[in-house]
C-alpha cells in the first residue's frame, strides 16, 4: 500500500474541516413566512408570524416582570403601608383632634 503524499493528505484534512464547519453553521432564519392554502382555506404559519412581531431577547417583558415583582413603595399610599393618615387620625380623636393627646371618649356608664 502507498503512503499518500504530505499534500494530498493535506487536502484531505483541509475537506474534512471545511464539511464539518459548513454542517456546523445554523440554518438562516426566513425572510418571509409562508401562507398555505388547501380548498380556499389559508392557514397562515402563526410560529413565523409570532417570531417577528416579538422580542426574541424578550427583555421588555423581563422589565416589565421584574417592575411587577419589585413596587415601588414611595408611590404607594400611606394607608397601604400601614402609617397612620390625617383622616384616620381625626377619626380616632373625635373632636381633641389637634387641641389634646387624650382621644376623646364617652364618659363611663353611658
Amino acid at each position: 500500500m502507498k503512503c499518500p503524499s504530505p499534500l494530498g493528505a493535506l487536502l484531505l484534512i483541509a475537506a474534512a474541516l471545511s464539511g464539518s464547519v459548513l454542517a456546523a453553521e445554523p440554518a438562516a432564519r426566513p425572510v418571509g413566512c409562508i401562507d398555505v392554502s388547501v380548498g380556499g382555506y389559508k392557514a397562515p404559519d402563526y410560529n413565523c408570524l409570532s417570531q417577528q412581531m416579538s422580542d426574541p431577547d424578550q427583555t421588555q417583558a423581563r422589565q416589565k416582570n421584574q417592575e411587577a415583582l419589585n413596587p415601588d413603595i414611595t408611590r404607594k399610599a400611606p394607608n397601604k403601608l400601614g402609617l397612620a393618615t390625617p383622616a384616620a387620625t381625626s377619626i380616632r380623636m373625635g373632636n381633641t383632634f389637634g387641641t389634646s393627646v387624650k382621644p376623646q371618649r364617652p364618659a363611663a356608664g353611658q
